[in-house]
Formats: structure tokens, sequence, C-alpha cells
């Protein structure tokens, strides 16, 4: 999984910036632009254009176009965390969690298919912002997977020989395979109708015998 070279080299995360509407708009700017252009071909004037505003503006907000790159990274996996927690705040049952999770990943991604495209091809093209990403989100994202699997392990249900981190990153990687193909593909289906298939799998190959 191309995301585990966060975990290699660390860098702080950025503050949680107060509301702006502004520089939400900029944000979303910058996905659609990355997103179109390819953040390599995309320029900040490009990002102000789309955004409405003056590109001396897009640098009171960011530092740089790193930066935008960076702030839809941790945006992305902020509100995938904040989603995540309240999705199984509610539930008991391991494998339930995991599958309402499931949903939720591929939701998200489906319902936004620029943002998809930064975080799933974008994001990826240079070692250089991999290594950057912080590992703290993603880390607390992999914990609600990892949190589910262990309580499994613990009622019985799953198989105490596999480790709670290693599987995971399996049923992350595999949701963020699908996301990939669907980005990839020429046919248009939903997203979200591939997290039951991916999750039965994943329980089945799981469960105690």
């Amino acid at each position: 999984m191309a995301l585990n070279a966060v975990a290699r080299r660390a860098r702080p995360l950025h503050a949680d910036p107060p509301p702006s509407p502004k520089r939400d708009a900029i944000l979303r700017a910058a996905i659609d632009v990355f997103a179109e252009r390819g953040y390599f071909n995309a320029q900040v004037a490009d990002v102000a254009r789309a955004a409405g505003v003056a590109a001396g503006t897009v640098y009171l907000y960011f530092k740089s176009k790193d930066d935008l790159l960076v702030s839809i990274f941790e945006r992305s996996m902020r509100d995938g965390l904040a989603h995540g927690r309240a999705a199984v705040a509610d539930l008991g049952d391991p494998c339930e969690r995991l599958r309402r999770l499931a949903h939720g990943h591929l939701a998200r991604l489906g319902h936004d298919r620029n943002l998809a495209v930064v975080f799933q091809v974008e994001l990826r093209q240079s070692t250089k912002f991999m290594e950057r990403f912080s590992s703290t989100l993603l880390r607390d994202y992999l914990g609600l997977i990892r949190q589910a699997i262990a309580d499994g392990q613990r009622e019985g249900r799953f198989r105490a020989d596999i480790k709670p981190t290693v599987a995971a990153k399996m049923l992350f990687g595999a949701l963020d395979e699908m996301a990939t193909n669907w980005i990839l593909s020429r046919r248009r289906y939903s997203l979200e109708a591939d997290a039951d298939a991916v999750v039965d799998l994943f329980i089945n190959g799981a469960r105690a015998r």
C-alpha cells in the first residue's frame, strides 16, 4: 500500500485552521484544478482563477502549491476520521463496524470524483510528498479498523493468529485499490457498492475456525 510510506518520515500536522469560506473555496478549487490538469501541470494562478480570487490571496492561506496538496490530504483524512468515528460510535458488533467504515470510506470518495483523483493518484506521484505526509492521521484512521479487529479477536469471532495492525492495513489496502480501480475504469458505477464484497471476503478470511 503506497500510503505506508508516511510512517517512515512523519511531518508535523498543520494546526486546525479557523473556519474560512475563502480558504475552503481555494481548497475546493485546488482539488478540481489538480484533478483536471494534474498537480505538476497546475499553477497557483490556475487555482486562484478557479476560486475567483487573486493569486496573492491564495498565499494568505497557503504557503505554496505543495502546501495546497498537503492541506487536501490532511482535510480529507480529518474528515474521514471524524466520519468514521461517528459512524461506529453506536456499534458494538466488530463486523458491522468494519462494514460501516468500508461503506463510509468508499462513499466519500465515490461522491467526489475529483477528490478521489487527487487522493488516489495525484498525491502519490512523488515520493517527496509521501514522505512528508503526517503518519498521525492515517494511523488514527487505521486505528478505527484495528480496534474493530482486535475487539473481534477478544470475542472469539476473528482468528487470534492475525496481527490486528496488519489486518487493518490489508482491509484499508483493499478499499484503497477499489477506489483506484473506480477512477481508472471507463465504466460508471457506484463505488460504495463494492464495500460489502470487500468486507465479506475479509471477514470470512479472518473468521475464527
